[in-house]
């Protein structure tokens, strides 16, 4: 069965299912009770969303696109209004070829990137698009520039310590959300004893649209590596500045213990969850799928899982096809009602983005 969308009228059709298969809050876009959003990572073309969507049986509700900072959304936008998806936007501070350090948290904290937060309110502002805004997943993962400690298990300190990644946070919460005049954000920015707005392009404007986003902390459930300092909670930045609260969890590393401690842990508990990124690796294993799935209906605060499918072809363990049980294993287990294929208001129930045509030679 192919689930590409060939026409204006399957469009129709798909919104009119989006708006039967729950509701969400305005506030935090999370779906009305048993509904639990699953989705896909994004690997740049609609054709490998559809591979996906046939090999489960279903189309993803939410497609997770990662980014490196300042990058544009235009191609971005496209495939999500192709696909007919509630997008998911990871933001990194690693260039995607060379994986340098783009930005530092302090920078981003003091102001150094307002540029471009102030494009992303925009995009989401203006157009109206419902989203998950996903800024420096895994902190604690130290192969993240933007981690505080290193591999060997060191602090970083400076530019990177874990109170620079809080402020980071609440900044592009603050910005990107939006919602408030010019002198409403500085005094927002103020309180948290952060400098003002600083727009370098042009004058700061007079205040900011409210963006319809909804934003996730993702820390790991431990430390990597597991050393004092770089635990989930030295990295929350407080309930004011979270939407969701989320992990990833991987087969290889299936540590329930440690995804148990943080679902619980008390900082976060009244939020909804996400697990951002979840896959099975390396060898066919349909009882990881059949015991996540179980341990997130149990758990009725989790409404959220991502599919991860890595990146590139050749060797990518993260392919989903390699494990023909664990595929069937959740092409059944997202048969289930509480799974919808599309999420109320995505990307194709908005207008197209209007591309100037280039001048002939």
């Amino acid at each position: 069965m192919s689930w590409r969308i060939s026409s204006r009228i399957a469009v129709v059709a798909i919104a009119a299912l989006a708006l039967c298969s729950g509701s969400a809050s305005a506030a935090t876009l999370v779906p009305s009770k048993p509904t639990v959003f699953f989705g896909v990572s994004d690997r740049g073309t609609t054709e490998e969303f559809y591979e996906f969507a046939d090999l489960v049986g279903k189309h993803p509700a939410l497609l997770e696109t990662f980014h490196p900072w300042g990058n544009s959304l235009n191609q971005a936008f496209q495939r999500w209004q192709e696909t007919a998806v509630r997008p998911v936007l990871h933001i990194s501070t690693a260039d995607d070829q060379t994986l340098a350090e783009l930005i530092t948290p302090r920078q981003i904290a003091l102001g150094g990137g307002d540029n471009y937060l102030l494009q992303l309110n925009n995009v989401f502002a203006k157009r109206g698009l419902r989203a998950y805004i996903r800024p420096l997943g895994e902190p604690n993962r130290c192969r993240n520039p933007y981690s505080a400690v290193t591999c060997a298990g060191a602090q970083k300190g400076g530019d990177h310590a874990t109170v620079w990644y809080k402020q980071a946070f609440r900044r592009i919460v603050t910005i990107v959300r939006g919602g408030g005049s010019l002198a409403q954000i500085d005094a927002t920015l103020a309180g948290i004893g952060l400098p003002p707005l600083n727009r370098t392009k042009g004058p700061n404007p007079e205040s900011l649209p409210l963006a319809p986003v909804a934003f996730v902390w993702s820390p790991l459930p431990a430390g990597s590596p597991r050393v004092r300092g770089n635990w989930p909670g030295n990295y929350w930045p407080g309930s004011r500045w979270v939407d969701w609260a989320g992990t990833d969890f991987y087969s290889q590393y299936p540590h329930w213990r440690d995804l148990n401690r943080f679902f619980r842990q008390p900082l976060w508990r009244r939020k909804p969850f996400a697990v951002t990124e979840w896959a099975v690796v390396g060898e066919d294993n349909p009882r990881f799928v059949k015991r996540l799935v179980y341990w997130a209906h149990k758990r009725p605060r989790v409404r959220m899982l991502v599919y991860f499918r890595g990146f590139g072809e050749a060797g990518n363990p993260y392919r989903l096809g390699l494990y023909p049980r664990t595929t069937n294993t959740l092409r059944l287990k997202l048969r289930q009602r509480r799974f919808p294929a599309y999420a109320a208001g995505h990307a194709a129930t908005l207008p197209p983005v209007e591309v100037t045509p280039a001048p002939a030679p």
